[in-house]
């Protein structure tokens, strides 16, 4: 496959970077919970949960910390609550808690509902390689429990490590899984709890795929998101369009077309691209700058007509289009619509806590003028 390559020079940096892992990691990785309180607690959380040896840890470093899968085979169990906050390197305003498979709800000295109460989504991992009949009677227990705690969290179940199976033994497998665990549902009276299933592997795309998924429905700005790409792409000619968190990799928004996989791959592919070329050849010679600023941009022309179009949209957020070469002669006018799309998403975030809000915040609390996610503030755009 032949691939052209454009990146304009890095200037104007939002900070230092030393190296490619510490530019484009999410802070501090995972700390014990119980050893350090912080006002960040009161965040909006994603729980991993799911029996040992289930590939938490590993969906967590993958993700959000850019650690090879094949590095993954060497981390050891997690024994205690580890907390991961991202939201200081990242759009995603959220912390990662990742749980020990044996963690016990019957235990007196586990305070599930200071858990619960705070969080927005709790991502139950399933080993698909192993039998699951035990992982389902803990799934069960979990999503019950945090249920009659906080009836607004989003139950999601990543079927995992899906790698290993056949096409057929993947959807065997999900239907299984799924139905299973919905009659154990039905069976306690629970037919509102509602959960989403996802096949998963850190060695492909599927993962961060169903990440994206999961914090779109954290993103009370979605819908409107999702209108502005729309616009965008059918006033620009362009066939497809992604806003990304740079780091993660997750898609935030994406056009109301559907998502080919495929697609979604080439465009995680361009980000590392340009992120890897910008830490070699876009930062000063004596080191400072940052890979990613606000004059990043990138053109990817691959040999069947097809062209990839990245532009930096803010500091965590980037803009990756897919569109025919022909379309493309036209880039005075999709940079002109470019142009009306960023600051139209800079004014959303700042419009959208205008207003005080409701639910995990108390109502008539006064809101700053922050990007905000799941009803909690964070520094502007």
């Amino acid at each position: 496959m032949s691939i052209q390559y454009e990146v304009e020079p890095l200037a104007d940096s939002y900070g230092v970077a030393d190296s490619f892992p510490k530019d484009f990691g999410y802070g501090e990785e995972g700390t014990d919970i119980e050893d350090s309180p912080t006002p960040s607690d009161s965040k909006p959380r994603i729980l991993l949960m799911g029996l040992r040896r289930s590939g938490k840890s590993s969906i967590q470093k993958v993700v959000f910390h850019k650690m090879s899968p094949n590095e993954t085979l060497f981390l050891e169990s997690t024994n205690k609550i580890y907390k991961d906050d991202i939201s200081s390197s990242s759009f995603v305003n959220f912390q990662i808690w990742d749980f020990p498979g044996q963690v016990d709800f019957f235990d007196p000295t586990f305070d599930y509902e200071m858990i619960f109460r705070g969080t927005g989504a709790l991502i139950f991992v399933i080993d698909a390689q192993d039998d699951y009949v035990e992982a389902l009677g803990r799934l069960h227990l979990t999503v019950s429990r945090a249920y009659r705690v906080n009836p607004e969290i989003n139950f999601e179940v990543f079927i995992h490590k899906v790698d290993g199976l056949s096409d057929d033994h993947k959807i065997e497998t999900q239907r299984d899984i799924h139905q299973r665990a919905n009659d154990d549902l039905a069976d306690a009276s629970l037919e509102k709890l509602h959960l989403s299933f996802y096949l998963t592997s850190i060695y492909d795309h599927s993962i961060f795929e169903a990440f994206s998924k999961v914090v779109q429905k954290l993103i009370p700005q979605l819908p409107t998101l999702e209108n502005l790409l729309n616009i965008f792409i059918s006033n620009s000619g362009i066939e497809k369009a992604f806003l990304f968190d740079v780091v993660s990799k997750i898609y935030i928004a994406t056009d109301s077309s559907p998502v080919d996989m495929q697609s979604y791959e080439l465009c995680c592919d361009m980000i590392d691209v340009v992120i890897d070329v910008s830490c070699i050849y876009g930062l000063k010679e004596n080191g400072s700058g940052s890979a990613y600023d606000k004059e990043s941009m990138a053109i990817i022309k691959l040999n069947n007509t097809t062209v990839l179009y990245l532009k930096e949209v803010t500091k965590f957020l980037a803009l990756v289009c897919i569109l025919r070469e022909e379309s493309f002669e036209r880039k005075g006018l999709i940079d002109y619509n470019f142009h009306c799309f960023r600051k139209a998403i800079h004014e959303v975030f700042e419009v959208g806590v205008s207003t005080p809000w409701t639910g995990s915040q108390a109502a008539g609390t006064p809101c700053t003028k922050a990007v905000t996610l799941n009803g909690m503030p964070r520094s502007t755009v």
